[in-house]
């Protein structure tokens, strides 16, 4: 086999271009306390050919598509049990790491936030997430308060992890080319090992606050807490929209919510 086909259901866009390769390769940080590195969809392995050579990590990958597993058994044979036919969403990391790992990866782009607040879960066993995301998934993740990119992927994912939009791809490094740009991000775990409030309640609050993002917070909270609540409690920014709050102020009207529930 010489090659796999792109296949437009698995999201599938195969980076061409070694260049950028490298350069997302070269992004990973083994001496932030990991050793073993998993990607994502390596395809026809364009980063696999440059994390195999780095003899600091041990390299796992994870591909849904039997083509490509067909393709990356005959290309690295000495991956043996470490090319794994699978599906990364529905993937155990217990199971299969045991202590911290990295991911990288080009990610599909149908399932890309999937995949985000699936590292979110697993958020104190990967240190270190480098990836290529649509162009305007990469932004929101690293979007500030105030501007039309921030949204609960922001809030969620900053409150654990330091990001950083590392630089853009064009449509013609790929093969096909995708319809939208790319943007290269890395997140890095942060030292937030629990936030000060309960975690739960704070991803419900951060997502009924931005499930009704044109409303004010207290007619989108009051799907959390009634109006008459709201209104007979001390709580701060219910006058203001979801978009303007920082994660900090997201930590302080959790709290003020909970003693108000």
């Amino acid at each position: 086999m010489n090659s796999v086909q792109a296949k437009k259901h698995l999201g599938q866009h195969f980076l061409n271009d070694k260049n950028i390769a490298k350069k997302i390769v070269d992004s990973l940080t083994p001496n932030l306390g990991f050793s073993k590195v998993l990607e994502v969809g390596p395809g026809m392995g364009v980063l696999s050919d440059f994390l195999i050579e780095n003899q600091d990590i041990e390299l796992h990958l994870i591909d849904i598509d039997t083509e490509s597993i067909a393709y990356l058994e005959n290309k690295y044979p000495s991956l043996g049990k470490r090319l794994i036919h699978g599906d990364f969403l529905k993937l155990n990391f217990q199971e299969l790491f045991n202590e911290k790992f990295a991911i990288i990866g080009n990610f599909p782009y149908n399932i890309s936030s999937q995949i985000l607040f699936k590292i979110l879960d697993n958020k104190d066993q990967v240190p270190q997430t480098v990836g290529m995301f649509q162009k305007e998934v990469a932004e929101r993740c690293t979007a500030q308060p105030g501007s039309k990119s921030y949204g609960i992927l922001s809030v969620l994912l900053q409150a654990y992890f330091d990001i950083k939009y590392l630089f853009t791809v064009k449509a013609g490094a790929f093969n096909p080319p995708p319809k939208v740009l790319s943007g290269v991000i890395e997140l890095r775990r942060n030292n937030v090992r629990k936030l000060d409030c309960n975690e739960a309640l704070f991803k419900k609050v951060v997502k009924a606050a931005f499930n009704q993002r044109r409303k004010t917070l207290r007619n989108a909270l009051s799907v959390i807490l009634s109006k008459e609540k709201l209104n007979a409690n001390p709580i701060d920014f219910l006058s203001l929209r979801a978009e303007r709050l920082s994660v900090e102020d997201f930590i302080k009207l959790t709290n003020q919510i909970e003693k108000a529930l």
